[in-house]
């Protein structure tokens, strides 16, 4: 059913948007399948993002939230219903005709129609703010995708250089057992001591302590993909550069002017400024028509009555001149605090950028020096060793400085993915098409 929804969309969209529709919704459907999760197919950052997306009730709320205020909106622009009078006017009660609809000449029973009148601009200012309201809503979602974007990317990451730092460790724990062998052999063929033998050992506790603490980190960021996607057991793959954002970094304030929270703030201001303006329409009071047939007794005339009610604003300055007052303070009110939030905005992304800048400066630094020295260290104390001119000891500490470096080099890397995730996903972001309009660090200023 859902593939011929897709072909039944008109021919405006062009038959190359439904196809991607379809492949897409396809690509969803069958990686979300339970005979799909059995299996070891990767899930890819894009991947996970455009299931968060798919899965989000957030999202399917704020589309509700959006068909309401399109709805009020036709309606706030439509007259008032009509409202049907009916009565008896002028009924005795006290002579000998009382209860008689007939009698009296005065007494009428009366059926009548009302209608208030408003104008033409004050109904549409009432159907523009309910639209501006929607129009909010859109920007909600569109700040609502990015954020899942955006959490489900550092879900994703957290997982990948977690699991990284598990393998890492891992090598550690094999290769602190195989070091146990080599000084219980040395020891037996008394080249070595007692002392290799417990300081290798030592070794292999603290390898198998940090496995324990590197795998609850595992399973906690597995958890939080989970959250987001509802897939926690597939491999990952595809890991991003994170030397590339989607962001134009020559003029931060005007990119970041477009922001969707910067454009919830002034669809927000546009509301207040409807309001406002609704309020000063209200100083021209709305006119209420009737007409009404009277029917009085068979030897008596029937009438008709035409009547216009208009309200007395005889305390303007008290009411709506105030009313009006307290709304022009609310768009200021607005536009204030949209002003504040972008400057906040502009000098939290700045801080940022640099502190995203200055790891991506020392992540090249680990890979290109520290990491490097601490291998070459690693083997001169090793060949030292074998040639008898180094004890065990100084093998394990080398090792361990190894390691140590390069579960330092992915934890920074870990954290420069988090912060390229913040700023990558400022913007909703077309997964598929994430090569586009990029920014790299050798475009930087």
């Amino acid at each position: 059913m859902l593939f011929f929804h897709f072909l039944s969309m008109p021919a405006r969209h062009g038959l190359w948007s439904r196809l991607v529709g379809v492949i897409l919704l396809a690509n969803l459907l069958a990686l979300s399948s339970p005979a799909v999760l059995a299996t070891d197919i990767p899930l890819t950052l894009g991947q996970a993002q455009q299931l968060a997306v798919a899965r989000s009730s957030q999202l399917h709320a704020q589309d509700l939230a959006v068909r309401a205020s399109r709805d009020m909106a036709v309606a706030a622009g439509q007259l008032a219903d009509p409202v049907l009078k009916l009565g008896v006017d002028n009924l005795p009660v006290t002579s000998p005709d009382r209860g008689s609809f007939t009698s009296d000449f005065m007494t009428m029973r009366r059926i009548g129609v009302m209608q208030e009148l408003t104008g033409s601009d004050k109904r549409q200012l009432r159907a523009d703010r309910y639209a501006h309201a929607a129009d909010k809503f859109l920007a909600e979602k569109a700040s609502a995708i990015a954020a899942i974007q955006r959490d489900t990317a550092i879900a994703w990451l957290d997982s990948y250089y977690a699991e990284r730092m598990a393998a890492l460790v891992a090598e550690q724990v094999s290769q602190a057992r195989l070091e146990i062998e080599a000084a219980e052999s040395s020891y037996r063929a008394g080249r070595g001591s007692q002392a290799d033998i417990f300081a290798a050992r030592s070794a292999l506790g603290m390898a198998e302590d940090c496995v324990s603490e590197i795998q609850r980190k595992v399973r906690y960021a597995r958890t939080m993909l989970s959250r987001w996607t509802g897939v926690a057991e597939l491999p990952l793959a595809g890991e991003p550069s994170l030397d590339n954002i989607r962001l134009d970094l020559s003029a931060l304030a005007k990119s970041l002017a477009h922001h969707p929270q910067i454009t919830v703030l002034n669809r927000q201001t546009e509301i207040a400024e409807t309001d406002a303006k609704l309020a000063e329409a209200n100083k021209k009071p709305d006119w209420t028509v009737e007409l009404a047939f009277q029917q009085r007794g068979p030897a008596y005339s029937n009438m008709v009555s035409i009547g216009i009610s208009v309200p007395f604003q005889w305390d303007q300055k008290n009411r709506q001149d105030r009313e009006l007052s307290s709304k022009l303070a609310i768009v200021e009110q607005a536009r204030a605090e949209r002003d504040e939030s972008l400057r906040a905005h502009v000098a939290e992304t700045t801080t940022i950028i640099d502190k995203w800048k200055n790891d991506l400066e020392r992540n090249t630094r680990y890979e290109r020096e520290l990491i490097p020295l601490a291998k070459e260290r690693t083997q001169a104390t090793l060949s030292a060793y074998r040639g008898g001119k180094s004890n065990l000891a100084d093998v394990l500490l080398a090792r361990r400085n190894e390691i140590d470096v390069r579960l330092q080099a992915l934890q920074l890397q870990a954290d420069t993915a988090r912060l390229w995730a913040q700023l990558n996903f400022l913007f909703p972001a077309d997964v598929d098409g994430m090569n586009s309009a990029k920014s790299t660090i050798r475009d930087m200023p």
